[in-house]
């Protein structure tokens, strides 16, 4: 198996290896914190980063669309890293992805990232919503904010959890943190980094490696 479903909120779910959520009920793809651009941001800024990673990332998405059956894509956040993100190279890998899912709905919920770059070109086909979009029974948001009146998935923070051996070994991997109020996502794209969590007895961690799923 190279999901692991749980139960949340009366909902079946997929934790992806690759850092996405599957959901069966909506036939729908969830991804957080895509940050495409984000590498040109920096090489724009003289920084020496990886090329290459914009490909990377869509790429994945290309094999996450083929795997399942989805009907929409659902970016909680942050989708263009910044206005460098719209360089004409960067949109034109783009459309050029899009027009192999001319059919795809795709939703974006507006993240902090995303009003700092600019809504995508209306050419691209993405819907944009502001947060929280209530899908039910979920909030979906990019800030980890606590909804009143539905449980919320977000993303955002970017968690991984760190796994520590006797010896003084540390891995630091992406994850999921399932709780009841506030879920979060993983960061989607290739070159996101990650922020330590430490998860309250009541959450559920599954961390997402080497094409597996493991719960914490």
């Amino acid at each position: 198996m190279n999901h692991q479903p749980i139960e949340h909120c009366g909902q079946t779910l997929w934790l992806l290896p690759d850092k996405a959520i599957y959901w069966p009920a909506r036939r729908a793809l969830l991804v957080a914190d895509v940050h495409i651009g984000k590498a040109a941001s920096y090489r724009a800024l003289h920084q020496p980063v990886p090329r290459g990673t914009t490909e990377a990332t869509l790429a994945r998405l290309d094999a996450l669309l083929e795997e399942h059956k989805c009907e929409q894509l659902i970016v909680l956040g942050d989708f263009l890293h910044a206005r460098t993100a719209r360089a004409p190279a960067t949109l034109a890998r783009l459309h050029a992805w899009r027009a192999r899912h001319n059919d795809l709905k795709i939703v974006l919920i507006r993240g902090n990232h995303d009003r700092n770059a600019g809504d995508p070109p209306v050419s691209l086909g993405i819907e944009v919503k502001d947060e929280p979009w209530v899908l039910a029974p979920f909030a979906l948001q990019h800030e980890p904010e606590a909804n009143p009146t539905h449980p919320v998935l977000a993303g955002h923070v970017h968690p991984v959890f760190v796994l520590r051996g006797k010896a003084r070994q540390r891995l630091r991997l992406p994850c999921f943190l399932i709780d009841e109020q506030v879920s979060l996502l993983p960061a989607f794209g290739e070159f996101t980094g990650g922020w330590e969590i430490t998860p309250t007895s009541a959450s559920r961690v599954y961390l997402a490696g080497a094409g597996r799923i493991w719960a914490l």
